[in-house]
């Protein structure tokens, strides 16, 4: 339960200083596009601004899995907060295709522009500037938090921060381009281009997995050896005859049979089951349940340890 918590508060900390800087990079976008005649800085104000609804996205889907059980769902409510990553995923390639198919036409119907006022074009760049150093500084901030919790749809929103942050670094080589003039602002639409198929890469990514989370697949390989490992060292642990596991949301289930000798009493066992239950539990927080079966043995050399 104290997980969940601090899983709730996390995001929720997150989101608020998120929805905070998003707002007020949105304005400074805003006034700083119109000023300077730079439809690339408007458009990452807009850009900015949706952040908003993605992080209250992610609030809403973080505050619904980590509701308790009840008699509709008996194994909790975590696999929300794939749901709510597959649309951020969604949302994500949206906007990448959106830069994509801007920067295309911009390219297509391109013709150098003319110039705004120079004192203007120094602030537009200097807003992009800001906007690059800002939402790389909230990208790091938000994915740290994620890894700490596990949240795949943190971890969406942090991309969406880098996608703003890529964005923005068009803008300033568009605006770069209008200061150098004789067809160099053909610069910004390239950028965008190239930030178009980065950040289509982390969509598909980032709906895989929750994909994944949502279709009962195995743990990583790494870290069911290492459970493995570490159930064999547990006393008495003569071996493992099946080991079964899955992601579950942002959680991990598994469920293992372990070979006990069959001259143990049905207390020790017991035991040993419990002991290898709790360990378990202890040294993995993501793990959310744990069914350890017992198999009597006689002889030792038959085990089979290649499960």
């Amino acid at each position: 339960m104290k997980k969940d918590l601090d899983f709730g508060k996390t995001i929720k900390r997150v989101g608020i200083t998120t929805i905070i800087w998003n707002a007020i990079l949105s304005v400074v976008k805003l006034i700083v596009g119109i000023l300077a005649c730079s439809s690339a800085m408007i458009s990452d104000a807009v850009h900015s601004a949706s952040d908003i609804f993605t992080t209250i996205i992610v609030m809403i889907g973080a505050k619904i899995s980590t509701k308790d059980s009840d008699d509709k769902h008996l194994y909790g409510h975590e696999r929300f907060e794939s749901i709510a990553s597959i649309f951020l995923g969604v949302l994500l390639g949206a906007t990448a295709l959106g830069i994509g198919y801007g920067a295309v036409n911009v390219i297509i119907n391109f013709s150098p522009s003319t110039a705004a006022p120079d004192k203007y074009i120094y602030l537009a760049l200097g807003g992009a500037i800001l906007s690059i150093i800002v939402k790389a500084v909230m990208y790091f901030y938000t994915i740290d938090a994620a890894k700490r919790i596990n949240s795949n749809s943190l971890k969406a929103d942090a991309w969406h921060h880098l996608s703003d942050s890529l964005s923005s670094i068009g803008s300033a080589l568009g605006i770069v381009g209008m200061l150098i003039g004789k067809g160099w602002e053909i610069l910004d639409p390239i950028a965008g281009i190239i930030i178009c198929l980065i950040i289509l890469k982390v969509s598909f990514d980032i709906i895989k997995s929750a994909i994944d989370q949502l279709v009962d697949k195995s743990i990583k390989t790494e870290t069911a050896n290492e459970i493995k490992n570490k159930i064999m060292n547990v006393d008495k642990v003569m071996g493992i005859k099946s080991f079964k596991s899955r992601q579950f949301g942002n959680k991990m289930y598994v469920d293992v049979e372990i070979y006990l000798d069959s001259e143990l009493s049905f207390k020790e066992a017991n035991d040993v089951a419990e002991n290898v239950h709790d360990f378990l539990e202890k040294e993995y927080e993501d793990l959310k349940h744990c069914a350890v079966c017992v198999k009597p043995v006689e002889n030792a050399v038959a085990i089979d340890k290649n499960v």
